[in-house]
């Protein structure tokens, strides 16, 4: 199912932000017990490189990762660690 998960939302923010680069991790794994982890639901890490985010501050950058994932976030994520940045940033 993780995989499934993980797939989906490198195919959403892919989709959206068209990025340079992007990694998704899985840390389901470090949360086991956790109340998100009870409910079925992962905990993710991104790392989204995108032009997109140019002239935007993390705040913005980060609404526009929860509009790409729209309700995957409430269905199969439980916490999100997001970093987000414009090319010249990386």
């Amino acid at each position: 199912m993780t995989e499934h998960r993980v797939q989906e939302i490198e195919n959403l923010l892919a989709a959206a932000l068209s990025p340079s680069e992007l990694l998704v991790k899985d840390q389901s794994h470090l949360h086991a017990g956790h109340a998100g982890a009870k409910e079925g639901k992962g905990h993710f890490e991104v790392i989204v490189v995108s032009e997109k985010f140019t002239g935007h501050n993390r705040i913005a950058r980060h609404r526009m990762v929860y509009d790409a994932l729209g309700t995957f976030m409430d269905s199969d994520i439980h916490a999100l660690k997001i970093n987000a940045f414009s090319p010249s940033e990386r």
